[in-house]
Parts: C-alpha cells; structure tokens; sequence
C-alpha cells in the first residue's frame, strides 16, 4: 500500500489532494494547524475510502511536528509521496511591500519554504527507500510574474520553484514536481483579496485530479501548471480552464 504526508489537508487545496489520494487508496499521514478540522477529514476518509488516514495536528515550521509526521508514515509503512501544500499568505489581507509586516514575512518563510524543506530532509530516507519516490511541492503564478501586493508571498514561492529544481537535481531517483494550481476558490484566496470575485474560479476538487496526473503519468520532475496539464488531456478544439494561484 502506498503512503503519503500531505500538509495542510484540513482544507481547500490539501483536503482536495487528500481525498484523491484516498479514493485510489493511498493510507495518509494528514497535517493542519486546526485539529478539530483535521480529525473531522481524516475520519471521513477513512469511513469513505478504508484507507488508513493519521491526523497529526501541527505547524510545519516546527522541526517537532514534522518529525511527528515522518514518524506516522513509517508506522504505516514507509512514504511514497510528499505533498507540500500547506502555506500562509504573510499578510491577510495582502499589503505592498512597503506595507509588509516583517513578522508576517518571517512566518510566510518559515512556513511556507523551512517547512517543506525539513519535511524532504526529514523524509528523505524513506522516500529513497520506495519503488517511486516522489515530492509535490504547491507553487503559485506569483512566484514568476510580479503581481502587486504578491511580493512577500511570491518570494516564498519562487524560493520553493528554486528549492525544488535543485533538489531534483540532487536526488535524481526522486521524481519532484513543483506545480501552480492556479486561482482557486479557496478561504486563502478569499483572505488575500477579499474585495474580488471569486465565482468564477473552479473549486480545489477541481483542480486536484489535475494535479494528480503527475502521479498517474510518472511525469519528470519539473514546473508544471494545472492548465498546462489540463490542455495536454483536452481533446482539439477545446478550451482547457487555468487561471492563476497567486
């Protein structure tokens, strides 16, 4: 049976890649501040799915947490995928950088680029160990265009796009993909901009499948985009739906 951590799997985005993975009956190791939330997913899934999914509540900023989560994954067998999803904005809602708080930059940082490295450094022995190892880091527009009041969280992000591709490069074994969503209806998009429309936007259940075709497909490692993966499934003719994560 194959394993996955996924972060920030209380909601949007990270519940969404969650609940794929268990539906192809992936066992989880789910992580998210909230634990309530947390525990309510996890026991869901694993009515729905009987799966075996492990709520651990924590920030994956603390060095203790992510230990706990690696920790699940090998009681469960050992870890097959990482799912970098959980994040935080820096400022909510989102200021020009001469706006930006510096304790709002630091959090983003240590979320959002220390978390997702200590969990690969935590993990990396059992994601060497699996027949086909893998890590999904989350990654946004933001991180490649200069969008205004993006820049302390687009910093974050591009920070991951570079982390990822290295870390490709070190681990050759490893299949890594660091992948934009695209904009989401979503609670953190809500919060980023809360004077704009979000109606149009598909929701995260959407999306994830998308995603998800880098697992089905065992594409290479590298910057994918959740339009870009949809175009390529599209029949001719057809408009593919994207947009932009910021």
């Amino acid at each position: 049976m194959s394993v996955a951590i996924v972060t920030g799997a209380s909601r949007g985005l990270g519940r969404a890649l969650a609940g794929e993975l268990a539906g192809r009956g992936w066992d989880l190791v789910l992580s998210a501040r909230g634990g309530a939330a947390l525990g309510e997913v996890a026991a869901g899934l694993e009515r729905a799915e009987g799966v075996r999914v492990v709520a651990v509540a924590g920030d994956v900023s603390a060095a203790a947490h992510r230990a706990a989560l690696v920790a699940a994954a090998r009681g469960l067998g050992g870890l097959d995928l990482l799912v970098n999803n959980a994040g935080v904005l820096g400022a909510e809602p989102l200021v020009p950088l001469a706006a930006q708080p510096e304790a709002g930059l630091r959090e983003a940082f240590e979320v959002n680029v220390l978390g997702p490295l200590g969990l690969v450094q935590e993990g990396l022995v059992l994601l060497r160990a699996s027949a086909a190892g893998a890590v999904l880091n989350i990654s946004s527009d933001a991180a490649v265009v200069p969008y205004a009041t993006w820049g302390a969280y687009g910093a974050t992000k591009a920070a991951v796009d570079l982390m990822s591709s290295v870390l490709a490069v070190e681990e050759p074994g490893l299949r890594v993909w660091w992948a934009d969503p695209g904009s989401m209806r979503t609670r953190m998009m809500a919060a980023a901009e809360p004077g704009e429309d979000l109606a149009g936007l598909p929701a995260p259940e959407e999306v994830a499948p998308v995603l998800l075709r880098l697992l089905e497909r065992g594409l290479p490692s590298g910057r994918y985009t959740a339009e870009g993966l949809a175009a390529a499934q599209a029949p001719a003719g057809s408009s593919a739906g994207g947009g932009t994560e910021r």
